[in-house]
């Protein structure tokens, strides 16, 4: 199948699994208090993808329609990867931007400025599930206007880059959904624009979920979406356009088959004197052969929750995906909720026999419960042959809770096996630090999906993946150029399709060489180019809150690890705060400008918000950059894989992880 027809089959593959949504995105007020509601006015998403980052800005309108002052509370998913740095709250018709303080410190003075009446505004972080935004007063039959603005890198896996803007809550945080409800409507107007900018040329751009709209392409390097949606009165009709903010938006690009493998080099150095920060993208070549050994593969299926009335379905099909595995291959089932059932007592070969004995049991077995993910993992683990190649792959949409829930046991746990383990994130409130860090401690990789997703289509990129082989311990070395302070400190392995970015620091300009080596089917395998590090760069200052989010992630992950530090916490916050970042550990507090003077803030965040909208601006009348560092030496030497380029999908995979997948999904549909 050609790449181009299959992006299209993708595209409207995805409406047979789309589920319900409990909770989404809204203003939540403590559920049965009797308090009046607010209205979410206006909503209004402006993205630009430029530059190997996305860059988000959310501006709402929030009305009080009641004879009294009253407290906004709004909360939205935490999208992969943000880092929330612009923070805005319009006193007196002024925009007043926030800075970061330690969390506890930003609580206090939002209480106090509350309690005293004054204009006040917060923005928190619950962990891995939402941001939290908390405005006082809006006032009796007024508006109140707010700006929230996060930056992402944007990856490209396999030829495809995709982007989501999250708005559905998940619905697994059970004390949340009990204590608030939830008003998610758009009163009046919605609209999401994004403006997508690449030197590598695409041929399609969809919205899966959005098939009405507006796709325009600008020039050879620049495409254009746009939703927009009044609640006023259809056309002949009296029935309002009711806006929710229920479902997240997933746009999908397709860059053209046949680009070059590439390394990218994005810079920001204000000055000749100051220190400089740097990303660097690499895309490999497809210089990744099919595995074909025989290996073996435990499925780890989460089906807590009721599957009454549907779990025959999931029968079926497991059964075509087992009927149609390699006959060298051996595979292992283990379900679970509150406990761990391993269906097949071990791993089985292929065979009729095998294949209908596991069958039977899948009709015969009861459904429900709680998520005992460790105890599956262990029951997994088992029997591992240490002559065989090994994965596990794991699909889940909810939080461990019952069993042995702390990261470190997990963590540990996969560090005393040679697996791989290969995680399917279902939904905006899953663990993913946990599901994430998990994978990486083995080597593997983790996929996030949303119920707008094309389901398909991240089947077939995660299968491409499955069957191929990898680049494992990888090493970067950057040499000829003063570097430091780079993330991820260990690379690990990159699967095929895959890009590798890397952040750091460096003082003086130059000429570095850069080596990456890495092994593919034990031999090893050496790439190598020059490039060049400028003096002075001042296109992308967002660089350097890329860098300290990137940097963050990596000590939280030692802290998962080793367990609590009050030094690493410390080097957190105290990154947070420079960088002006909201995290676990510091939150973004909005008074006015007298009040930050009284209370001794300084105004460190506003200075680099104001340098980033002014780069923002000036790169909006730019021409589109090429940030490939690498032309005059390539590299690679191979052209970048694609979804129509060689290495044809098993339709096993296709069938199995199509099955999983849909599990979770289900279970979410049964429980509403």
């Amino acid at each position: 199948m050609r790449g181009i027809n299959l992006f299209k089959l993708l595209c409207i593959a995805v409406p047979i699994v789309v589920s319900p949504i409990v909770s989404a995105a809204g203003l939540m007020k403590p559920a049965n208090s009797g308090l009046p509601d607010l209205e979410i006015r206006e909503h209004h998403v402006d993205v630009v993808i430029e530059d190997g980052y996305a860059t988000t800005s959310v501006e709402q309108v929030f009305h009080n329609p009641n004879n009294s002052d009253l407290e906004a509370i709004y909360s939205f998913p935490v999208p992969e990867s943000a880092a929330v740095g612009e923070f805005i709250y319009w006193i007196n018709d002024q925009p007043v931007i926030g800075e970061v303080v330690e969390k506890e410190k930003a609580r206090k003075i939002y209480e106090q400025e509350k309690a005293a009446g004054r204009n006040t505004a917060l923005a928190e972080k619950d962990k891995y599930k939402t941001f939290d935004i908390s405005v006082y007063p809006v006032k009796a039959q007024s508006d109140v206007k707010i700006r929230l603005v996060y930056i992402q890198p944007s990856y490209v896996d396999t030829g495809i880059g995709r982007y989501v803007y999250p708005l559905e809550e998940g619905g697994v945080d059970e004390e949340k959904i009990a204590f608030w409800s939830r008003n998610e409507v758009v009163t009046e107007k919605f609209s999401f624009n994004l403006r997508f900018r690449s030197s590598y040329p695409i041929d399609a751009l969809r919205l899966p979920k959005h098939p009405n709209a507006s796709i325009q392409q600008l020039s050879q390097d620049e495409w254009a979406v746009k939703l927009v949606n009044s609640n006023n009165q259809e056309e002949g009709g009296n029935t309002p356009n009711v806006i929710t903010l229920s479902q997240d938006i997933v746009v999908y690009w397709r860059h053209q088959e046949g680009l070059s493998a590439s390394l990218d080099l994005v810079t920001y150095k204000s000055d000749e004197n100051e220190r400089g920060t740097f990303m660097l993208t690499l895309t490999p070549g497809d210089d990744l052969g099919k595995i074909t050994q025989g290996s073996d593969w435990v499925f780890v299926l989460d089906i807590s929750g009721s599957m009454q009335g549907k779990y025959a379905t999931l029968v079926e099909g497991v059964r075509q995906g087992l009927g149609k595995l390699r006959p060298e291959d051996r595979f292992k089932v283990v379900l679970f909720n509150d406990h761990s059932i391993d269906l097949t007592a071990g791993f089985l070969s292929v065979s009729q026999a095998n294949v209908g004995a596991v069958l039977h049991q899948l009709e015969n077995y009861n459904i429900g419960g709680g998520t005992n993910l460790y105890s599956s993992l262990e029951m997994g683990l088992k029997g591992i042959d240490a002559d065989r190649p090994a994965g596990i792959v794991l699909v889940t949409d909810g939080v461990a809770n019952v069993g042995n829930t702390e990261k470190t046991v997990f963590l540990k746990l996969l560090q005393n096996y040679d697996v791989r383990l290969f995680t399917f994130i279902m939904g905006n409130s899953a663990n993913r630090p946990l599901l994430t860090e998990m994978t990486e401690v083995s080597s593997g990789f983790a996929i996030s999906v949303s119920n707008s997703d094309d389901i398909v289509g991240q089947i077939i990129l995660a299968t491409s993946k499955l069957t191929h082989q990898a680049f494992r311990d990888v090493e970067l070395d950057i040499d000829g150029v003063r570097v430091k302070n780079l993330t991820p400190e260990k690379i690990g392995s990159i699967y095929r399709g895959e890009q590798l970015t890397v952040f750091g620091h460096y003082w003086k300009p130059g000429k570095a060489n850069i080596v990456l080596k890495a092994k593919v089917g034990g031999q090893e395998k050496t790439y190598r180019t020059t490039v060049d590090f400028p003096e002075v760069s001042q296109r992308n200052p967002e660089i350097e809150r890329l860098w300290a989010f990137a940097s963050i992630e990596n000590l939280q992950s030692k802290l998962d690890y080793f367990g609590a530090d009050k030094d690493v916490e410390q080097a957190i916050t105290d990154i947070a705060v420079e960088y002006g970042l909201v995290t676990d550990y510091t939150s973004m507090i909005v008074v006015e400008e007298e009040v930050f003077q009284a209370l001794n803030i300084d105004r460190n965040n506003k200075r680099r918000v104001e340098a980033e909208q002014k780069a923002r601006e000036d790169r909006k009348v730019q021409p589109v950059k090429s940030n490939r560092a690498d032309e005059q030496q390539p590299m690679f030497n191979k052209p970048r894989p694609s979804m129509g380029g060689s290495g044809a999908v098993n339709p096993a995979w296709v069938f199995i992880i199509f099955t999983m997948m849909m599990l979770p999904i289900l279970r979410k549909r049964f429980q509403r």
